[in-house]
């Protein structure tokens, strides 16, 4: 398995274990050069945004993944995680509706979590 796919499998694991809702992976390798995978997920207020931000980098962190920056995380009505082949969206629900990245990027290919767990076997 190649190491954004890897990534994204830990991110979304991290991101499932703290209930985090509507995950979404947007396959952006055709249409863009910033990164081969968006994962987009939302939660119900800051605390949980930022407990899936944690859970996330610490997942990604174990595996040697190093995130090379992190946005919004104080505000946590997005946060944004960079770590070069993927880039992780956490948002607030009033605020993932308000940005709608998945319409931004429906170029990609939108794959829920369990279809790309198919794709990796």
């Amino acid at each position: 398995m190649d190491q954004a796919k890897e990534m994204v499998k830990l991110a979304v694991g991290a991101l499932e274990d703290k209930k985090a809702e509507d995950i979404r992976i947007i396959d952006i390798r055709q249409v863009s050069v910033l990164a081969d995978y968006f994962l987009i997920a939302s939660g119900s207020n800051s605390k949980q945004v930022q407990a899936m931000t944690d859970s996330v980098e610490e997942a990604l962190q174990k595996s040697g993944f190093a995130c090379r920056q992190i946005e919004g995380y104080q505000s946590a009505n997005w946060v944004l995680m960079d770590y070069g082949d993927i880039i992780v969206h956490v948002f607030c629900r009033e605020d993932r509706l308000f940005y709608d990245l998945e319409r931004i990027w429906r170029d990609g290919k939108t794959i829920s979590p369990e279809e790309f767990r198919e794709i990796c076997e």
